[in-house]
């Protein structure tokens, strides 16, 4: 392998994605896997097994095998799950079975050409940046010159690779977070799209198992997820919306690929905004189940959560985007609820990885205990925290150079104000950070932050103000202030 193939493989927010058959390969897959391998040496013992799982999506599973293989060549003693599995599963199971940690073949809520790995310690959350540093710094030097070794079966690699079933073990502490029987006695009618993901199987059984009244579609394996995206957002939900507003059901439910990121639709087949769902469940946590701790949300995510910890006496902290960072905070302190507005979320008691399977359970356990429709407790919860606020994110695609001057322009300057933008359509910045990006908070409540891709020339602006008029013109501000900073050559 060429060393500039090398350099495209790169660890961002949660592992190292690309496209299949083009930089996605199995001869790159070893070389990471081999890579994964250093760290484990300097950080587990032998003795402890290697978890592998995988998603739906195509030559996954080959892929979890190929590095089964080359994992069992070096000594390690590998447990391959059976079919495809939920990452929130996998980490559960890496804590709980005291391993080395887990091998994750997915790419989320990418589209089908796409796969990835991440790795997993055994603590069950993202793996963080220092980690995965010495994982990238091993890549270079990593050998591929080992046969595929693909797994051929359960007594392959002179019996160093079996399979196992992560899934009841799972399924019966996830029980343990919830109020089973008060769900049961709601008797709610519940409508659940797989995507064709990994949830299949798990999030239409816990219903069950809690006395929902379940409809399941798209609960087969199909690797090009029937030519849509893996990502349970509204425009890719229709057929769930026209489902519960024609049956008349109480929740529609969905799940990223590897269910990780929920999707919620309310009983008039609205869409709730993952902003929304993390209010929602902070609220059930405190009033309906006695529960206390931190509030912790990225630097993107709602400040209603703020206002909400605000009036009940809870910590908040803001981190960089990205669920390794939640889930760092999740280790060090206790936690009610942390998440992300890209829809993932964990609580109090449960892993520090995101969790769309229990995410969407909890939304079942507070229609039970709420006995109000969903949007009735959508509107009053909103209230309650200070709102209705607006949010938008703009995705500006910049040319390289524009990207780079737009970047020196918000970074280079001084902590307190950036040249030109001291005021957003005319509302005054009081305060700048660059914890992850550049968020600019205004006087009177509203917010921007910029942040820009890390793989394409593209860059990200999030608002979030108390109206759309002033979400538009904020909008309009950002865009046309960007856009003045488009330098000569670009």
């Amino acid at each position: 392998m060429s060393s500039s193939n090398s350099k495209q493989i790169k660890f961002g927010t949660d592992g190292w994605r690309g496209i299949i058959a083009d930089d996605f390969t199995f001869a790159n897959v070893r070389k990471v896997t081999r890579a994964i391998a250093e760290y484990l040496k300097t950080a587990y013992s032998q003795d402890q097994p290697v978890l592998i799982s995988y998603d739906p999506r195509f030559l996954a599973d080959e892929f979890a095998e190929s590095a089964a293989g080359v994992l069992a060549e070096l000594g390690w003693t590998i447990k391959v799950v059976e079919r495809d599995c939920p990452t929130p599963v996998i980490a559960y199971n890496a804590r709980e079975l005291n391993s080395a940690g887990a091998l994750m073949f997915t790419a989320s809520h990418n589209p089908a050409p796409y796969c990835g790995i991440k790795y997993i310690p055994d603590y069950a959350g993202p793996a963080t940046t220092e980690i995965t540093d010495k994982i990238v710094a091993s890549i270079a030097g990593a050998a591929d010159t080992l046969p595929d070794e693909r797994f051929q079966s359960a007594n392959g690699s002179n019996g160093k690779i079996s399979t196992f079933d992560p899934k009841p073990d799972y399924l019966n502490f996830i029980y343990t977070l919830l109020d089973v029987e008060r769900i049961r006695a709601a008797q709610l009618k519940v409508k659940y799209d797989a995507l064709y993901s990994t949830s299949r199987g798990y999030l239409d059984e816990a219903l069950a198992h809690c006395g929902c009244q379940v409809e399941a579609f798209h609960t087969y394996r199909d690797v090009l997820f029937g030519g849509g995206m893996p990502e349970p957002k509204r425009e890719q939900l229709g057929e769930l919306i026209n489902a519960v507003k024609t049956d008349g059901a109480d929740v529609g439910l969905a799940t990223d690929g590897d269910s990780d990121r929920f999707g919620i639709i309310d009983e008039q087949g609205n869409y709730l905004a993952p902003n929304i769902v993390l209010l929602l469940l902070a609220r059930h946590l405190v009033k309906n189940k006695g529960k206390k701790g931190a509030i912790v949300r990225t630097v993107a995510t709602t400040h209603l959560l703020d206002n909400f910890a605000a009036q009940n006496g809870l910590e908040v902290y803001e981190t960089p985007v990205g669920f390794k960072h939640v889930g760092q905070k999740m280790r060090e302190t206790e936690v009610l609820i942390g998440g992300e507005e890209s829809g993932g979320l964990s609580i109090i008691g449960h892993i520090p990885e995101k969790d769309g399977i229990l995410a969407d359970l909890l939304i079942v356990e507070l229609l039970a205990y709420e006995g109000k429709p969903l949007s009735q407790l959508v509107e009053q919860v909103v209230a309650e925290a200070g709102g209705p606020l607006w949010n938008n994110r703009l995705d500006l695609h910049l040319s390289n150079a524009h990207k780079a001057a737009v970047l020196d322009h918000f970074t280079q300057n001084s902590v307190d104000q950036v040249p030109g933008f001291e005021a957003i359509a005319g509302i005054k910045v009081k305060e700048t950070s660059r914890k992850d990006g550049v968020k600019l908070y205004l006087e009177e409540g509203s917010w921007v932050l910029l942040r820009p891709s890390g793989t394409e020339p593209l860059i990200r602006v999030y608002i979030e103000t108390d109206s759309a008029e002033k979400e538009a013109q904020i909008a309009e501000f950002m865009q046309q202030g960007i856009n003045g900073l488009k330098p000569a050559t670009a």
